[in-house]
């Protein structure tokens, strides 16, 4: 079997933990994410090389978090400059073909419905906007740069991707999955004729496997084997997107245009085309988009005589929403486009998978280590779906307003005028980018459930650079020694899953402390006195007297070093700290002690 380990607790049994169907970002993010907890991964994919085709052109604010916490954000960066470059380019030849000048936006916004959101008008003063650090400041990031990165990372960390084979079925069981895969036929990929061993039937190969996720796709066959239900509403609009040449562009509008016959876009790259139209979908979505059908549409849409020369890439698209209500079925499970499907209006696809990776990973990673909590993989559907749900509903309502019909233009209108406001468009911008997104988690603290605010230390680092090894982080803001010891007992038992950083935030002298789960999330929050007074820091006073003593023997990072476990501690803020062998959840909910066991599992178990 032509595979590497990643390595995982047994690493005498060269069995993959995971087998990911499919290397689109979502598969690829996965991927990364379980391999940097250890975890051996492999991904299938049928295509023989990354598919070239025009897709998503940006990323929101929580894609750039994580891309952040991981270490990718300064090579996302430079494809933000390239891909502003080519927006360069796209003034330019309009500029020269004599078409009305484009302004630039100071700030990429985005759109709804096709309907511009003014950067000028956003509010920059909302909350909403204050924590994301340098990730706020990236966003125009194409999709096939980004899985290009995604399969750099991948490769140095060890996952192992095997192009041109394809999951033809799978057989589940308590302890596993035996994943059925064959060499597509003249892939030359593993397996294949081309590698030294027969085609055909011969070929065909089992893999054994722990697990199975279906990253592949809206048609997604993993999810069609397993016998996912796949409720939703029908298609009916017929959508292209394309990268072509074309002559008398000037005559196109750059960006979004509405007509009497549907809804086309030029631009911002130079040759970019989109057109929507509503006349059902297409005949055969699976049929090549020829020139002629891509130049009709453009033609009928735009009014015009713009003639196509050439095509270099294009792609059909429809408004087909559906959702499964349950993104794990036993051993199988679902993420990205595979789980749920709708329209690209709002550029809200690729962004949800890459939160369903994010949330996945290491929820998975710590159950195939054996130190989960009861219950951890369930809360992946219980926290993703109500965010897909939101994501087919904000589609759904940009297709109600895009059609080309009096009532459809008159709702259009009305948010016209809403967007062309500072509330309307901060409004808007706001939802786009993600920033409003949360789990409902325990606690009363304001920063509980959201993405954790990238907080400055006195010493210069950065809540999100002690994120990337893909451990919990506990912040302790704070430079008190007596501090430092409990924080570093609190953690004592997670060695492997919780890491301890103590320093200053004099930006934030309001916090005391911060959990945060290796997804970025905000466990658990605590104000100022919390250590001193044991104000949502243990259980309820008394609860645990006897439990006084320190008795973890873990590691833990102290303000940037390592410290061993402290000795005994007095107060509430240690009262929970029981046996190293006592697993239940006595912690009254929303305290520290409470989230370490809810998201990390019980002290001193096995570390991941």
């Amino acid at each position: 079997m032509d595979m590497e380990t990643t390595g995982s607790k047994d690493h005498t049994d060269p069995r993959p933990d995971v087998v990911i169907a499919g290397a689109g970002p979502v598969g690829l993010m996965l991927a990364c994410e379980l391999a940097l907890r250890r975890v051996r991964v492999v991904v299938l994919e049928r295509l023989t090389a990354p598919d070239e085709t025009i897709k998503a052109a940006a990323v929101n604010t929580p894609s750039a978090e994580a891309f952040y916490r991981r270490g990718l954000l300064p090579a996302l960066a430079e494809v933000q400059k390239e891909a502003l470059g080519h927006f360069g380019s796209f003034m330019r030849q309009r500029q020269a073909a004599g078409a009305t000048p484009v302004r630039a936006a100071p700030k990429f916004a985005g759109h709804f419905g096709g309907i511009m959101l003014p950067a000028e008008l956003l509010d920059a003063s909302d909350p909403g906007f204050h924590d994301a650090g340098p990730a706020g400041d990236v966003g125009l990031v194409p999709q096939l740069a980004l899985e290009r990165l995604l399969a750099e990372r991948a490769a140095e960390l060890g996952v192992v991707l095997r192009r041109g084979v394809e999951l033809t079925g799978f057989d589940t069981a308590d302890d596993g999955v035996t994943v059925h895969l064959r060499p597509v036929a003249g892939a030359g990929g593993a397996g294949s004729a081309q590698d030294g061993h027969p085609s055909g039937e011969a070929a065909r190969e089992a893999l054994r496997a722990g697990w199975l996720v279906g990253c592949d796709g809206g048609r997604s066959t993993v999810r069609r084997l397993a016998g996912f239900p796949f409720p939703g509403t029908a298609p009916e609009i017929t959508g292209h997107q394309a990268l072509v040449e074309l002559t008398g562009s000037e005559k196109l509008g750059a960006g979004w245009n509405e007509t009497a016959t549907g809804i086309y876009a030029h631009g911002p790259l130079p040759g970019r085309i989109l057109t929507v139209e509503f006349d059902g979908p297409p005949a055969d979505r699976d049929a090549p988009v020829t020139l002629e059908e891509l130049q009709t549409s453009l033609r009928r849409t735009s009014g015009t005589d713009v003639t196509i020369t050439k095509v270099l890439t294009a792609t059909r698209f429809t408004d087909n929403a559906r959702q499964v209500p349950d993104y794990r079925s036993g051993r199988v499970l679902l993420s990205g486009d595979a789980a749920h499907v709708h329209s690209p209006f709002g550029g809200q696809g690729l962004n949800l998978g890459i939160g369903d990776a994010m949330n996945l990973g290491w929820k998975l990673a710590a159950t195939i280590h054996g130190h989960a909590p009861e219950g951890l993989l369930d809360t992946y559907t219980a926290e993703r779906h109500p965010i897909g749900a939101w994501v087919l509903e904000w589609t759904r309502a940009q297709i109600a307003m895009m059609r080309p019909e009096p009532h459809a233009r008159a709702l259009r209108e009305v948010v016209r005028d809403l967007i062309g406001t500072v509330t309307g468009t901060t409004y808007f911008v706001k939802k786009i980018s993600g920033v409003w997104q949360g789990y409902d988690l325990p606690g009363d603290h304001p920063l509980t459930g959201r993405s954790a605010p990238d907080l400055e230390l006195a010493d210069g680092s950065r809540l999100a650079g002690h994120l990337r090894d893909g451990q919990g982080l506990l912040l302790v803001l704070s430079d008190d020694p007596e501090t430092a010891r409990q924080a570093a007992e609190y953690a004592s038992g997670y060695a492997g899953r919780v890491r301890v950083v103590t320093g200053r935030c004099p930006s934030r002298p309001e916090l005391a402390g911060l959990l945060v789960r290796p997804d970025g999330i905000t466990a658990w929050a605590a104000g100022t006195g919390a250590w001193r007074d044991g104000e949502g820091v243990g259980a309820e006073a008394g609860s645990g007297s006897e439990a006084g003593s320190g008795s973890g023997s873990g590691e833990a990072v102290v303000s940037g070093g390592a410290g061993a476990a402290p000795g005994r501690t007095t107060g509430t803020a240690t009262a929970t700290r029981t046996a190293a062998t006592d697993t239940s959840t006595t912690a009254e909910p929303g305290t520290l002690d409470d989230a370490l066991r809810r998201w990390f599992g019980a002290p001193d178990g096995a570390a991941g």
